[in-house]
């Protein structure tokens, strides 16, 4: 008997056999199996082999932690080894946890997500015979349309600011689409305003060139030639140490600059998605704005750009009639 028969069998038996099951099945061929699966394996050694190969991959050590995080709080609820882990047992575990957290459905299907990974790494590497989340599938979320910035509300938050760093920073970000993580990275010296550009590092460490407009241009130079810090950060704290400026400050400012006039939800990554919708609605083509914003998948930049219904009705005159 060869070793693909011995895995005729063991397919064969996959619909009726939980992953403990098979690798007791398995390891009972072990004379006739090539390589024989490997005992005595704790889910710390697992997670620790499994996180090693997410960092080859480039994965960035903030998705490492959050990844970690939610694996080792899911493995420790269930209780058992990894490779013993059967579908039911982690259906049960996602329905307790989104009544017990009250989650939404997109955040159960973040960890569905972290999960299909996890067990799919441990199906190639042969731990598992099969991944017990291949049959929960993707979580239905049903799509909700995003609020984005009006011209008139820009133009209410830039009338709003006292503080020309406040402006720049408004204008800088309504222009470039950038992430506020992002923003807050950004020195001096990476800002080419003859090019009206910049570099920037997304996530992953992924770099690309960012561009803004002439409002932005003018706005933050009036706002550097301003400063008398020797600060290096591109946008740095009102107060006298002038530190670089947090993800926390950025949105907090914020927040208060649309309270004073009247705008709920002003929020850094608002700003981000009326960019995509903007562009997308004065015909900007998916892949270029894909770039632009530094997505890996076009998916996501779908999600981002809402087209309008008036656009949709106009575009439906002029090609079809």
């Amino acid at each position: 008997m060869q070793q693909s028969e011995v895995q005729c069998v063991i397919t064969d038996m996959l619909p009726y056999l939980n992953n403990s099951q098979l690798i007791k099945l398995k390891q009972s061929m072990k004379k006739l199996v090539v390589k024989k699966e490997p005992d005595g394996l704790k889910n710390e050694v697992l997670l620790k082999r499994y996180f090693s190969s997410k960092r080859a991959e480039g994965c960035s050590e903030k998705s490492l932690n959050y990844y970690k995080a939610t694996l080792i709080q899911a493995l420790n609820s269930i209780g058992k080894n990894a490779r013993e882990i059967i579908t039911d047992e982690l259906r049960s575990y996602l329905m307790e946890y989104q009544i017990q957290h009250r989650s939404s459905k997109v955040t159960i299907d973040n960890i569905r997500r972290i999960l299909s990974s996890f067990f799919n790494w441990l199906e190639d590497e042969d731990y598992i015979i099969k991944s017990p989340v291949r049959r929960i599938h993707k979580v239905k979320i049903s799509t909700t349309v995003k609020e984005t910035y009006s011209d008139e509300e820009l133009e209410k938050l830039r009338d709003n600011c006292s503080q020309i760093r406040d402006l720049a920073m408004i204008d800088f970000l309504a222009s470039t689409g950038m992430r506020v993580g992002e923003l807050v990275l950004l020195n001096r010296d990476d800002i080419d305003f003859q090019e009206r550009e910049c570099i920037v590092f997304g996530k992953g460490n992924k770099e690309r060139v960012a561009y803004f407009d002439a409002r932005a241009k003018l706005h933050l130079q009036k706002y550097l030639n301003s400063r008398t810090d020797d600060e290096n950060a591109l946008f740095v704290s009102l107060y006298e140490k002038h530190t670089r400026l947090t993800i926390g400050g950025v949105e907090s400012r914020l927040k208060q600059l649309g309270k004073q006039v009247g705008i709920a939800k002003v929020y850094p990554h608002k700003f981000r998605r009326t960019l995509a919708t903007t562009a997308i609605d004065k015909g900007m083509p998916i892949e270029q704005l894909q770039r632009l914003l530094g997505h890996k998948r076009i998916d996501t930049t779908l999600h981002y750009a809402m087209v309008k219904q008036q656009n949709v009705k106009m575009a439906h005159r002029k090609y079809i009639g």
